[in-house]
């Protein structure tokens, strides 16, 4: 039970001392813990690794594709046919496959769609393998008193020792004991959402529930060292770290993954269909019971009951071909083509989707829940303007910076005339370039830096500048173009930042430390003479100049009032959500003036931190330079788009919230003067709210932005959106972002930014990580979905149809003119290119003007199920009626049918065909098919089974045909097919013309025609099979106009 305490209340290391944190484990820093020691916490802490959570077995997983309405009809109707196809085999002695082709084309959709489910849901939990790759592999531990350099990573337990040197994958989280250099840099953005490195101290933070962000001296696993090393202590191990924790919440969202609107809709659609199914199969039944059981009525009871096996299996079978008709097998095929056709049109326009199903759900996203950096921004810091002080200390001039990214080449100084830069400039440019440590390199198309983002931005500025040397100008430009074309892309050369490096060779570093907030270089100057060149915050630098250079280079004496100027100035470009950064440099080095190298004496200086401030005294003021990183230019007309198309749009960042706000605002998401006190929360502030004052919050119109936000944050707005009854797109690109876009409706990760763990968590990855390509795929997820609704409704439509021409045949008592294997071709085959066509019709012009859909909205409202009731009220009486016709009439429309010499009967006896043995003088004569082929009958009887091929011929060539002319009335739900013509979908007129291909060869191919019990047909029945298809374009044609005409009212009356 103690372990399970220790896991479950870690101490608060953050608020307590480091000698608290050394007592709580009764480990020495400098000894580190005994072997005895740390088998007694192995036992007690385990492993440092992530646990795996056991998976569903592949037996669990296999039963559960079968755990649906449709496929459970479906296994039914399989089951019973088998039966009846062997009760059948043994009566005839039939055994050959044809008997058991319906059976096993059902059974092998099944097994299929199983094969599709299971591959599907092993790939969905590979973000959990990604976790694991973040983390460590080994590290530097104390034991024993012994340093142990490669101590594999899962061995290390709560108490150890652990030190962190530049570039070390953190192996644990843990507590920083003790610094060994003056400053200790993390890249953390993975977990927390920061765009900078985090500087860390040792210092406690007394604040026992603080965020992630402000644990400053604490150090997370799997973030990297990227500047100094310390010595640590670990604190939590394996699934209690915090990456823990977020691989705990991934599991956990999996667990809550609820099934896509469209999936809801169609299992409703499948219960519906059950209920309709065994109501149907119970009046088939009632209406004929009297055809399999007889009695005769003595003094008014009946007695002596008569049973008839065969006829009550007969109207089985007829009950099963009513289930094959009522459910449209194809549709599962027809829906993963469709979507799959959508997934490549999203590619095009890089959005790469993993999962099939949220292509349908992108369609009716009502809020986006983005990143801001690296998805609203470029994720690039740069420099988008500086100040220096003119010709007097009165006045300021200001230049503005175009570009957004680390390609030098991306914008420039706007209005720049400084080719031949004035000493104050050059003392900027010279500062920027050499108390620098960053560098640039190319990754395919995109500029990344090396180092601190916002010394790589200052490198960038340099290049923009120039140098003030015309010839090296010259000879560096010359580079640069030949560089353009070099095979060797990758490595960027800075020759404007080189030119200044090699003018002031830099020989020693004071670095960055909490205390003075600035970092320093002593450079030797070309003339021999030592110089220290200072960059760090606007107030610290400021406090320690008592000069400021102007324009011309002169000094002057840094008043009150000049100092009030810049820092008005400096204000002005905070409110704007720049970081700003002061430049200075100090000429009067004293003992420093000659330093060269580590042998100078004054090196000893150098050792100790707190002598920088006073080295770094006196200091003469050059200007202020303004970084961000700034938003994508496409985001502002995204954000519109999304106003436009009704869709909300919630910041959630780890980034501090004046940036944010300063963001949103210049990506028009606020207003310029919008009061946002309703609008901009902490994710603290927002959960100290109760939930319904949360859900208040969250149900205001227009845009919000949570900063400061952690994981568990992100994940409670998500759930709460969704229990709103909102469709969640949420985009992410780090660790933390990963629980949440498992829970989102949609997850959306970063291609390029995004960690291997996002992007296995998400429904879909931005290959641009551009938000605008969001908005996009919404667009085309709402075109997708209108498409699919076309093909659903043109399927149910068929099959409604279908049910309807073997509900009749019952009703009537006729022989059936359509078996099961039959309805199964014109489902599975038929119908299928069609539909899949419909998925490629036009998109409206006006979609993403259209508010988003309800996710509770009906696919089939009243309307259109009454219309297509009539539809398929006439495809069943067309496909009853020209079977009818064939056996009762010589002629019909004026074409000749007894040219084939078949024989003629009355309504009345084809619908007693079932009492044929007892007629007297009941005769057939034989008549042809396919031109030379006879059907003879050695049974007048066996007219009415074996004899019926042709007129089931009929029925099920006028079925197609009329699916086909059905097919054309789907192209739009309401327009006439005068607005919208067939060629505005090509696809669809090919299609149709595939299918009327499939249904020839199994006509005039005798082997197929055998299989489908069918025969060729002569051209005048293919007329007579095209007139009485063809009305159903009419009918529909009426009924949309009835449509457009009750909606028109409608708009009137509310309008009134």
């Amino acid at each position: 039970m103690f372990r399970i305490t220790m896991e479950e209340k870690p101490f608060p290391a953050w608020s307590w001392s480091v000698e608290q944190c050394l007592k709580e484990y009764n480990v020495k820093l400098e000894k580190g813990q005994s072997s005895y020691e740390v088998e007694k916490r192995r036992e007690q802490y385990g492993w440092n690794e992530l646990v795996k959570e056991k998976g569903k077995p592949l037996w669990r997983l296999v039963l559960e594709q079968f755990d649906d309405t449709l496929v459970k009809i479906l296994l039914v109707a399989a089951f019973i046919s088998f039966v009846l196809a062997y009760v059948h085999g043994n009566e005839s002695g039939e055994t050959g496959l044809e008997a058991y082709v319906e059976p096993l084309v059902i059974v092998l959709i099944l097994v299929l769609n199983a094969i599709v489910g299971v591959w599907q849901e092993t790939n969905a939990e590979k973000a959990l393998e990604a976790l694991k790759e973040m983390q460590s592999e080994s590290a530097k531990v104390l034991r024993d008193g012994y340093s142990v350099p490669d101590l594999p990573a899962r061995e290390l337990i709560p108490g150890d020792i652990v030190e962190l040197r530049v570039g070390d994958k953190v192996p644990a989280d843990m507590r920083i004991a003790t610094l060994k250099t003056s400053t200790l840099r993390v890249e953390q953005s993975s977990l927390t959402g920061e765009a900078m490195p985090v500087i860390k101290s040792t210092t406690p933070v007394f604040i026992e529930d603080c965020e992630l962000q402000a644990k400053e001296c604490m150090v997370f696993a799997g973030t990297t060292v990227v500047n100094g090393s310390c010595i640590c202590i670990v604190i939590s191990t394996g699934m209690s770290t915090e990456i823990g924790k977020i691989q705990t919440q991934i599991h956990e969202a999996s667990l809550e993954e609820s099934d896509t609107p469209l999936k809801k809709k169609l299992d409703e659609f499948g219960g519906r269909l059950t209920t309709a199914i065994g109501i149907i199969c119970l009046a088939v039944w009632v209406i004929n019971y009297k055809n399999f059981l007889t009695w005769d009525v003595v003094n008014g009871w009946p007695t002596n009951f008569r049973f008839s096996f065969e006829k009550c299996t007969y109207y089985f079978k007829i009950a099963v071909a009513l289930a094959v008709a009522a459910i449209p097998e194809g549709l599962p095929a027809v829906i993963t083509t469709c979507l799959a056709l959508g997934t490549k049109k999203m590619a095009r326009k890089n959005a790469i989707v993993r999962k099939l199903p949220s292509v349908e759900t992108l369609g009716c996203t009502t809020v986006i829940c983005s990143d801001k950096t690296g998805t609203l921004t470029t994720n690039q810091m740069s420099v988008t303007e500086f100040f220096t002080l003119g010709g007097k200390t009165t006045g300021s001039r200001v230049f503005q910076v175009d570009g957004t990214t680390y390609n030098p080449k991306d914008g420039g100084i706007v209005d720049w005339t400084c080719y031949n830069m004035d000493a104050n400039l050059q003392t900027l440019a010279e500062i920027c370039a050499v108390c620098n440590d960053a560098g640039i390199f190319c990754k395919g198309r995109l500029f990344r830096a090396t180092g601190l983002p916002t010394e790589a931005a200052l490198k960038v500025l340099v290049e923009k500048m120039g140098v003030p040397d015309t010839k090296a100008r010259n000879r560096i430009r010359d580079a640069q173009i030949a560089a353009d074309y070099s095979i060797d892309r990758s490595t960027i050369k800075l020759g404007c930042c080189d030119w200044w490096s090699k003018k002031s060779k830099r020989v020693a570093t004071l670095e960055f430390d909490r205390v003075r907030k600035s970092m320093s270089v002593i450079a030797r100057e070309s003339t021999g003479h030592n110089r220290l060149l200072v960059k760090g915050a606007v107030e610290s630098i400021l406090e320690r100049s008592s000069h400021v250079q102007l324009a011309d280079g002169s000094l002057v004496p840094l008043d009150e009032h000049c100092r009030q100027l810049l820092l008005l100035r400096h204000s002005e470009m905070t409110s704007k959500g720049l970081r700003c950064l002061g430049l200075a440099y100090k000429e009067n080095l004293g003992e420093f003036s000659d330093y060269y190298a580590e042998s100078h004496p004054a090196h000893k200086k150098l050792l100790d931190p707190a002598n920088y401030s006073d080295i770094e005294s006196d200091l003469v003021f050059v200007g202020v330079v303004g970084l961000r990183d700034p938003p994508r230019e496409e985001v502002h007309r995204a954000i519109e788009d999304c106003r436009e198309a009704g869709i909300k749009v919630f910041v959630i960042t780890g980034d501090n919230k004046s940036t944010a706000e300063a963001i949103c605002r210049e990506i028009k998401l606020f207003s310029e003067n919008e009061d946002l006190k309703v609008r901009s929360f902490t994710g603290k502030e927002f959960m100290a709210h109760s939930p319904t004052q949360q859900r208040e919050i969250l149900s205001k119109p227009g845009g919000m932005v949570f900063s400061r936000a952690e994981p568990k944050h992100k994940q409670d707005i998500v759930r709460m959106l969704k229990e709103m009854g909102e469709v969640v797109a949420m985009t992410g690109d780090g660790v933390n972002d990963a629980p949440a876009l498992k829970l989102a409706d949609i997850g959306i990760a970063m291609g390029i930014t995004g960690t291997e763990v996002a992007k296995e968590a998400s429904d879909m990855v931005l290959a641009d990580d551009n938000f605008s390509t969001i908005v996009s795929a919404i667009g085309e997820g709402r075109s997708i979905y209108n498409n699919m609704k076309a093909f659903i409704r043109y399927m149910i439509s068929s099959n409604v149809g279908e049910v309807i021409s073997i509900f009749l045949t019952a009703a009537l008592g006729i022989p059936e003119c359509l078996i099961p294997v039959q309805l199964l071709w014109v489902n599975l085959v038929t119908d299928g290119p069609p539909a899949t066509a419909l998925g490629f019709n036009p998109a409206d012009v006006d979609i993403m003007r259209k508010p988003p859909r309800k996710s509770n909205d009906a696919l089939i409202n009243s309307w259109v199920f009454f219309r297509y009731m009539v539809i398929g009220s006439y495809v069943g009486i067309a496909t009853v009626g020209v079977f009818i016709v064939w056996y009762t009439q010589a002629s019909f429309m004026g074409i000749d049918l007894a040219a084939d010499g078949h024989t003629l009967v009355t309504f009345s006896q084809l619908r007693t065909w079932g009492e044929c043995p007892t007629w007297s003088n009941f005769s057939v004569t034989p008549f042809s098919v396919g031109g030379d082929r006879m059907i003879t009958f050695s049974n007048p009887c066996d007219y009415f089974s074996t004899g019926k091929v042709k007129a089931m011929t009929l029925s099920l060539s006028v079925l197609v045909a009329i699916e086909m002319f059905n097919s054309l009335n789907a192209l739009s739900e309401d327009n006439s097919l005068i607005r919208m013509p067939p060629w505005r979908n090509p696809f669809l007129l090919l299609a149709m013309s595939v299918s009327f291909g499939l249904h020839f060869l199994i006509l005039y191919v005798p082997f197929l025609a055998d299989v489908f019990g069918i025969v060729p047909l002569s051209s005048n029945e293919w007329v007579l099979v095209i007139l009485v298809s063809a009305p159903v374009i009419l009918i529909d044609e009426v009924l949309k106009f009835i449509g457009r005409n009750r909606r028109r009212k409608t708009k009137k009356d509310k309008t009134a």
